[in-house]
């Protein structure tokens, strides 16, 4: 530093002596666990009745989520230069494949994607799809692993984990914006069959030729000990570096290859895209009503979202040619329902020795009735060994 004006012998000393306090800068951007949780609990509260596809609470949570993005400065990114991406769910063929596609009306519900875009300061044409869906099981009529009838089920770490995460990052790169646009969306009818990614896909708001990587959320509310779960780390061969350098954190990291599973992020796998998934892992509430606010580990989600954001700032630099996508061949499933007999299980995702371990259980399940415990570790059913967990999800 060079200084304009002779000061006296005094004044220097006491420069020279004394170190100035580091001031912060107040207006950098950061990831608030008490947002996290603020946002969690909104959606997940019992008044929003478990925002089951096409119904009027799920499309409260959709204008919650728009009117955010828009206070974020984020483009619309929907339809007719509105932030909605409206689809049609037909409810007599998801009760019943074998039925005619042309019902009365009164079989159908009207759903929304949420999407906003961030443009990126830079002149690249590629961009960064961040996802989470935003749906749940409402009074658990369909999809639910619980006995009881008409119950609401909140679904706080499926999916309002994963939506607080998308409104937190949406917030977070507002603030320090990339050069490459972002495309945050908030997928409608997951949980009936990945229906609202789908339509996505197959009606794209932004050209997916250019879509270097799509990052998914879903339930990464429940953070323990530290360890995340990434899955398709195998569909572009510099994920795993980049995954490694990005966790200062010393998270424990399960590094998943496949590409595919019963979420999201499968329907851009299948258009040839780079994937993530980040997950948080399975517990015993699992849809079921106990999925509530009060389980959530906002801190931990806080140190997951950060990772994101490192993961962004390094795709951030790198062309799409150098982050070619590759076929993984997946064995998960990508329906959460599942036909004939079952053994009424949820598996550990993150255990690789042999056979499957056990953390949850359906009530009256046949695993429940043969006295099966969440951590035990099956090996052999009858005569059949069981070498490794083949399914994404066993009810």
């Amino acid at each position: 530093m060079q200084f304009k004006y002779i000061f006296s012998s005094l004044l220097v000393f006491i420069l020279i002596s004394c170190s100035s306090p580091k001031i912060s800068d107040s207006t950098a951007p950061e990831i608030s666990f008490l947002d996290i949780q603020s946002h969690i609990n909104f959606l997940a509260g019992d008044e929003m009745r478990g925002r089951e596809t096409g119904t009027a609470e799920e499309a409260i949570a959709a204008n919650y989520i728009a009117d955010l993005f828009k206070s974020y400065g984020l483009e619309p990114a929907g339809d007719d230069e509105t932030y909605f991406q409206e689809f049609t769910v037909n409810m007599s063929v998801l009760d019943n494949p074998h039925t005619s596609e042309n019902n009365d009306a009164s079989d159908k519900r009207l759903a929304k994607n949420v999407a906003g875009l961030l443009e990126g300061s830079g002149d690249s044409d590629e961009a960064i799809i961040i996802g989470a869906h935003y749906d749940h099981l409402g009074l658990g009529e369909f999809g639910s692993l619980s006995s009881s009838d008409s119950t609401i089920h909140n679904g706080a770490d499926d999916n309002a984990s994963g939506t607080a995460g998308l409104l937190e990052l949406a917030e977070y790169f507002s603030e320090s914006r990339p050069e490459t646009d972002v495309l945050f969306i908030a997928f409608s009818g997951e949980e009936m069959g990945l229906l609202g990614s789908q339509y996505y896909v197959e009606n794209p708001t932004i050209d997916l030729e250019n879509t270097l990587a799509m990052i998914n959320m879903d339930m990464i509310g429940r953070m323990n000990e530290n360890r995340l779960m990434i899955f398709g780390v195998a569909t572009a061969e510099k994920w795993e570096s980049i995954l490694i350098e990005a966790n200062v954190d010393s998270l424990e990291l399960d590094l998943v290859p496949d590409g595919t599973g019963s979420s999201d992020h499968t329907s851009f796998y299948d258009q040839g895209i780079p994937v993530l998934h980040y997950f948080t892992d399975t517990h015993a509430d699992y849809h079921r009503p106990s999925d509530d606010a009060e389980w959530i580990n906002a801190k931990g989600q806080s140190k997951l979202l950060k990772h994101i954001v490192r993961v962004i700032e390094r795709l951030d630099k790198i062309d799409k040619e150098k982050l070619a996508f590759v076929e993984v061949p997946g064995e998960q499933r990508q329906s959460m329902r599942m036909k004939g007999p079952t053994l009424g299980v949820l598996p550990d995702y993150g255990y690789d020795g042999e056979g499957f371990r056990i953390t949850g259980l359906s009530n009256g399940g046949a695993a429940e009735k043969a006295g099966l415990k969440a951590g035990d570790i099956i090996i052999e059913i009858n005569e059949y060994r069981v070498t490794c967990l083949f399914m994404g999800n066993i009810q």
